[in-house]
């Protein structure tokens, strides 16, 4: 495509594969569920590429190339040719592997700079939701994943804590509060044992749904002792890995 001599590139980091990410630029449900109802992709050279804009308007190009997962290119226009014809621009989403899961760089040319900068914060908000949507693709709901730690937490069985704990957390996972600074499931698990011999009956009790963003979970707490009743709250920040893992915890009692 000649004449395109300006030039939008936005770059982010997704924390999932490359496969995982390109699957949306080959698939129409997940196409559609980035950009909106009634958005689809052909994602083969020639097939056609269609965006629904809340609006109502109609961006619509052909696929010019595929090369799962690294590369996707197809043409860019609006149905009402304005303030881009179709087939007038030209658009490569390019993913690289690495070591947090995946850089994305996206490349949009055109012909006029002032259309292009027209597009700059569309791209920007576009590209955000599409992290997010990606995002909660790979961890689902994080609240099964929360409940089993804090069943872990509160398990008296030193093997079958050790086995849970592996079962929802990285190796080298990190937890930190008021009462802990500690690196590593095997240490992880002797501290719970501690707690539990000291504090017989303790036990923390989520009180809120998870509200999860990027990787991100945020969770409420309360701490509750033999007899049932609640000794103390708190909120708890977990991290989460691109193998949907917890990889740390940061708990603050209020």
């Amino acid at each position: 495509m000649t004449g395109l001599n300006h030039s939008l590139e936005r770059t982010i980091v997704i924390e999932a594969s490359p496969e995982i990410v390109f699957r949306y630029f080959t698939d129409s449900f997940r196409w559609a569920a980035w950009w909106g109802a009634g958005s689809s992709i052909d994602a083969r050279p020639g097939g056609r590429m269609v965006i629904r804009y809340p609006d109502g308007s109609e961006a619509t190009g052909d696929v010019i190339e595929v090369r799962p997962p690294e590369q996707i290119r197809f043409s860019y226009g609006y149905v009402s040719g304005k303030p881009i014809a179709r087939g007038a621009s030209d658009v490569t989403i390019a993913l690289e592997s690495t070591d947090r899961g995946t850089r994305l760089r996206l490349v949009h040319r055109f012909a006029d700079a002032a259309v292009r900068d027209q597009h700059v914060q569309g791209w920007r908000y576009q590209l955000s939701l599409f992290a997010n949507l990606v995002a909660n693709d790979l961890h689902g709901d994080p609240s099964g994943l929360v409940d089993r730690w804090f069943a872990a937490l509160a398990e008296h069985d030193a093997a079958l804590r050790l086995a849970t704990l592996r079962g929802v957390a990285a190796p080298n996972v990190r937890v930190r509060d008021r009462f802990s600074c500690i690196e590593g499931l095997d240490e992880l698990s002797e501290h719970i044992a501690g707690a539990l011999r000291f504090m017989p009956g303790s036990r923390l009790v989520r009180t809120s749904d998870v509200r999860h963003c990027q990787g991100v979970a945020l969770v409420d707490w309360a701490a509750t002792s033999a007899d049932g009743q609640t000794r103390g709250r708190g909120v708890s920040v977990f991290t989460l890995s691109p193998d949907g893992r917890i990889e740390s915890v940061t708990g603050f009692w209020m």
